[in-house]
């Protein structure tokens, strides 16, 4: 940042205090930009499937493509409205079909804090419920902060909307392989489409928001309660 002070011709400073109070000031400024966009947490939202890929296709032909593209929407939705904003992006905006490497890779070069990938499940067994979060199966540096916060989304949104919980659970998924090394990241399996209750639940616009405000308080506590790991 450059800031060029311009005084008129002829007028000058009255005295040495006014100039010190002056570059006091310019320094507190400098310090508080400084602050503000060093701590700025850089989040990658990544609502699954999309375009010709539906992903799980429930009761009454709910799509979870649409379920969690309407939920990354309005996540997306509520950190526009606060003062100081995470700097949240999605890997998709609309129903388009994005390959998983260019998920990963959008990450990447974001430098991104966290990837945090949303779907819904599906199982021939109509009595099927509840919540599951994904980890990545292989030890890195960013391991542990994405267990602890796997934990802490299952445990929220089993208690703030009563859903059932799953457990938290490692799987080599492409998207958690392929971010694990650079970022904190989770898979999150919001419930069923195949179960009835559940299905009915996504269908409901009041529901989707609902998960989105917890799912999105929990992402912003969380990273605000720690420093960037970097190299």
């Amino acid at each position: 940042m450059l800031i060029t002070l311009k005084f008129r011709k002829g007028v000058k400073p009255k005295n040495v205090r006014f100039r010190l109070c002056l570059a006091l000031c310019l320094v507190i400024l400098l310090f508080q930009c400084q602050t503000i966009f060093g701590q700025q947490k850089v989040v990658v939202i990544d609502p699954g499937h999309g375009g010709k890929d539906s992903g799980a296709i429930g009761l009454n032909g709910i799509k979870e493509n649409e379920v969690v593209l309407h939920i990354a929407m309005e996540m997306l939705r509520l950190n526009n409205e606060l003062d100081k904003p995470l700097d949240i992006y999605l890997t998709r905006y609309s129903d388009t079909l994005i390959s998983l490497s260019d998920r990963t890779k959008l990450a990447k070069a974001l430098k991104a804090d966290l990837f945090v990938s949303l779907h819904c499940n599906h199982s021939d067994n109509p009595n099927a419920r509840g919540i599951e979060v994904y980890v990545a199966h292989r030890k890195t540096k960013y391991s542990d902060r994405s267990i602890w916060l796997g934990f802490q989304l299952q445990d929220g949104l089993k208690k703030k909307l009563r859903l059932e919980s799953r457990g938290v659970k490692f799987k080599n998924f492409q998207v958690l392989r392929e971010t694990v090394d650079y970022c904190s990241s989770v898979l999150l399996e919001l419930g069923f489409l195949s179960n009835n209750d559940e299905s009915e639940y996504y269908q409901n616009t009041a529901s989707l928001k609902a998960l989105a405000l917890v799912i999105f308080r929990i992402l912003f506590k969380k990273l605000n309660s720690y420093e960037r790991i970097r190299d």
